[in-house]
């Protein structure tokens, strides 16, 4: 079968600038004649805040193997994702050392046997499954693995995938990503393996904002995100570890249906922007039993984020937390609505759990609820910044996201003396509303010196006693606010 010719290969690469400013190339890609089948039978001051705190034949003795489990029917894959066919007669194994070519040396280039072997199993019906066998590292290019699929297709990574580790190496006009997944509905991504971005060449380039700014290297810095997902639907990432991204580890944008167990992601703790796992214009998400330790946030829910479920999952030391934001910058509109995060554990983070907004935005963050969540020498445990700013030289606007309707429950454990342990900086033009705090014990980390909240144009109650007591929460609502639609998304 033939490879998809480049017509499609330069469409892709215009959605994918237009949608989120991330360039792209597609790596050709050569093709194998045979592959195998294997059939299985088996927080008021007196002073506001100025700025914020801051993826041939069958052999003589087939491999068993028995299918993937498919997505919670909770989150089910979108009418525009395909069908999964019925395995009939077993799973074809296409094998990328056996079947393809792959080298597995760590050394040389084996981005076209891996694609090659996509493609081959995204073109067959019926359940594949695109095999990096143990015992093998892969030196991967940037690659687009591209559907919507003729069936379901796993890829079974169980060796080692690294990328190139030199940003001179990369074509000029694809540093913004690695390994992106396009419509690759149905799709899973689950092994024992390792994903490796590499990412300490690109932390020390010397326009990054920690080594001093910009520079003429790479134009504005760009550097990529190691497994996007990109308008994949019903999609699956299972028990991997991945590291040192240069940028965030994972990005999920215009995805419904995602479930994300099991991983380790890892990056030193001042590696820049690296966040570990982003979701943005993604809804029904699902993030459950997993550790993250990294420069950046933990989990970041972008713009656009709907009904996302974040359970045990284990974020420091190091990082800024979970956070919700930044939203609004340059004055966009921004709706996230129904996320709930549970049973996390927060430890030796500048941030627990965080909304951040730009001033001079629009929209909404509502529907939001955090709850038993141990901290652990967090400098920020609980903060609300509606003055979000990373030049703290930002003016002061009328308009902003409309922040309404986040609880915390259950919020526990200890904090870094160097700020106060809640902090809600509310938009003077555009308060937070309807915040409720309830069982929430905070103490210092080191002293006995218990510092106050922080509030500012902050409506809402404390439903328990507190520690600290959270005496500055404004009771009611502002009934402008309450009463204007036009703030609300949803």
């Amino acid at each position: 079968m033939a490879l998809t010719n480049t017509r499609p290969a330069i469409a892709l690469l215009l959605a994918l600038t237009v949608a989120s400013s991330f360039l792209c190339d597609g790596v050709g890609a050569r093709r194998h004649a045979k592959h195998t089948r294997h059939n299985s039978h088996s927080h008021s001051h007196s002073h506001p805040p100025s700025h914020a705190p801051g993826p041939r034949r069958a052999p003589p003795r087939p491999q068993p193997w028995s299918p993937p489990a498919p997505p919670p029917s909770s989150y089910p894959t979108p009418g525009a994702g395909p069908a999964p066919a019925p395995a009939e007669g077993g799973v074809t194994v296409y094998d990328v050392v056996k079947d393809f070519g792959a080298v597995g040396d760590g050394v040389t280039d084996d981005t076209d046997a891996i694609k090659t072997a996509w493609d081959t199993a995204c073109q067959d019906d019926g359940p594949g499954v695109v095999l990096a066998s143990a015992g093998h590292t892969f030196l991967v290019h940037t690659t687009f693995f591209n559907g919507p699929c003729q069936g379901t297709v796993t890829i079974q990574l169980d060796g080692t995938i690294v990328a190139p580790s030199d940003p001179e190496t990369w074509p000029a006009n694809s540093k913004r990503n690695w390994l992106v997944f396009y419509q690759a509905h149905g799709m899973s991504l689950r092994g024992a393996g390792l994903i490796d971005g590499k990412g300490q060449k690109w932390w020390d380039l010397p326009c990054k904002p920690h080594k001093g700014g910009a520079s003429s290297h790479g134009g504005l810095c760009d550097s990529p995100v190691a497994l996007r997902f990109f308008q994949s639907n019903g999609v699956t990432v299972q028990g991997l570890k991945v590291q040192n991204s240069p940028e965030f580890h994972f990005r999920f944008d215009g995805c419904r249906g995602v479930e994300v167990r099991g991983l380790s992601i890892t990056s030193p703790a001042l590696s820049p922007n690296t966040d570990g796992i982003h979701v943005e214009n993604t809804t029904d998400v699902r993030i459950s039993d997993t550790a993250v330790s990294n420069g950046d946030d933990c989990i970041s829910i972008g713009a656009g984020a709907l009904n996302v479920h974040i359970e045990n999952v284990t974020c420091g030391p190091g990082g800024h937390g979970i956070s919700i934001g930044s939203l609004g910058k340059a004055g966009s509109r921004a709706c996230v609505a129904n996320i709930t995060v549970r049973n996390a554990v927060i430890r030796r983070s500048d941030n627990g759990v965080r909304i951040k907004t730009w001033q001079g935005g629009s929209g909404s963050v509502s529907g939001v609820s955090f709850e038993n969540v141990r901290m652990d020498a967090v400098r920020n445990p609980i903060i609300i910044d509606q003055y979000y700013c990373v030049s703290r030289n930002c003016e002061n606007s009328t308009t902003a996201v409309f922040v309404s309707g986040v609880s915390y429950a259950g919020i526990r454990g200890t904090y870094d003396v160097r700020s106060p342990p809640i902090h809600f900086g509310c938009s003077d033009a555009v308060p937070c509303t309807n915040i409720t705090l309830t069982d929430v014990e905070l103490l210092p980390a080191e002293g006995q010196r218990i510092d106050d909240p922080f509030c500012w144009n902050v409506y809402g109650n404390a439903t328990t006693p507190t520690v600290p007591p959270v005496d500055c929460l404004i009771d009611g609502a502002p009934k402008h606010t309450e009463d204007d639609t036009s703030l609300k998304c949803y």
